[in-house]
């Protein structure tokens, strides 16, 4: 019987990489068998990526929702999506980020709903709106960096600098249900 790989989120700002942060645990997930997913842009999404594809021992894929536009001329991705460690773009039609991220138009909650589980680093309005349609959707997500990073995010959610302790989360997270969710 063949069984599911899971996906795991990371989230995080489009400019600022983090890469202090973000390698170790890209890595990580590649060397557990996890497919990763990004929202396909720059910053910790193309970070993520990188160190991701570059564990050559993975098994699991590069996963990326990139936004788009439908117009006159047909589909146009966002520019700057996907970048090119992304190894499987999921093209939407969904234009919508940042502030506007909890909007129905956002590929965020295909971010948000594709993952078993999720990581934020540090990021805007953006990440910020991807967090709260974590907690709305049930999903388990933990914000990793500093403290200081994550004053505007929901209270709520668990904060830590310890890569330890996300990968701890990440492997207690409940894994879906027969029907497909959770």
């Amino acid at each position: 019987m063949r069984t599911r790989r899971e996906v795991i989120g990371l989230l995080g700002s489009g400019t600022e990489e983090h890469r202090a942060l973000v390698e170790p645990l890209a890595r990580w997930l590649a060397r557990q068998g996890f497919h990763l997913l990004t929202g396909a842009g720059g910053g910790v999404m193309r970070a993520a990526a990188e160190a991701f594809v570059a564990v050559e021992e993975r098994a699991g894929l590069s996963l990326g929702i990139v936004p788009g536009t439908v117009g006159e001329e047909g589909w146009r991705p966002k520019p700057g999506y996907p970048n090119e460690a992304v190894e499987v773009p999921i093209l939407t039609h969904l234009p919508l980020s940042g502030a506007r991220g909890t909007e129905p138009m956002s590929r965020n909650h295909l971010n948000v709903l594709t993952a078993r589980a999720l990581v934020a680093l540090p990021g805007g309005a953006g990440t910020v709106s991807e967090a709260v349609l974590a907690l709305r959707y049930g999903k388990p997500l933990i914000l990793f960096g500093p403290r200081e990073a994550f004053h505007a995010f929901p209270a709520e959610l668990e904060r830590t600098e310890a890569l330890e302790r996300v990968c701890a989360f990440l492997l207690a997270a409940p894994h879906p249900g027969p029907s497909g969710s959770g």
